[in-house]
């Protein structure tokens, strides 16, 4: 039986996957920072994009995208300004968004600018 760690590990890479075979280019994963955790971080054109993977194993308690709640989106808004300021840009002149992947066990769902 796979951890929760582990679990979660999968759907990140099969996000990853899913982004960059939907035109993304991959940038790293598991950024950290004071702030809070960026799962991943995609490029898209010229369009900083960080991307929120959430997944559930079924639905019982809700589906994924239900546990994308404001509060996790402004820690993660926070997180993402913390990054690209890392990288010496600034938030304000920088084409960014931020999206989710939600999987529900094997059905994948991709909300853009959320």
């Amino acid at each position: 039986m796979a951890t929760t760690r582990e679990r979660g590990a999968k759907a990140e890479v099969r996000a990853k996957n899913f982004l960059q075979e939907n035109g993304l280019t991959f940038h790293c994963a598991n950024y950290t920072a004071k702030t809070g955790e960026l799962d991943l971080v995609m490029i898209e054109n010229s369009t900083w994009v960080c991307v929120e993977v959430k997944y559930r194993e079924d639905n019982a308690y809700g589906s994924a995208v239900d546990f994308v709640t404001p509060a996790k989106l402004n820690k993660v808004r926070r997180t993402f300004e913390h990054f690209i300021l890392s990288k010496g840009l600034n938030p304000l002149h920088t084409h960014m968004r931020i999206d989710v992947i939600a999987l529900d066990g094997d059905k994948l769902q991709w909300l853009k600018n959320v």
